[in-house]
């Protein structure tokens, strides 16, 4: 059984066991979090697809690591003008493994 549901401004295609990196969740590790917008559950011909979301849609996971993402570099530049700009920036996600769904 799989489910997709929506957290921080994405959607994610889960199942039971997976590990996913999701955006920052204020939760400690080894916490329990439960995903309520869920918008399609089921499994082979037996789907149930929400209009938009699936009324006692759930999907829990527990927290593994609160962590930094690889770093990504932001560079402005602009040509002949002695113009150079370097940045980095490393997001933070939540790495969560999903233990249940229900729907």
């Amino acid at each position: 059984m799989y489910a997709v549901f929506k957290t921080g401004g994405k959607q994610y295609r889960a199942a039971k066991g997976d590990k996913l990196k999701i955006e920052k969740l204020d939760a400690a590790e080894g916490d329990s979090v439960a995903f309520d917008e869920v918008m399609l559950v089921g499994e082979g011909a037996d789907v149930k697809v929400g209009a938009p979301l699936v009324a006692g849609g759930k999907v829990e996971a527990k927290v593994l690591a609160q962590a930094k993402d690889k770093k990504v570099d932001v560079i402005k530049f602009r040509r002949r003008q002695n113009y150079r700009r370097t940045r980095g920036h490393r997001q933070h996600f939540t790495l969560v493994e999903i233990t249940g769904i229900s729907g």
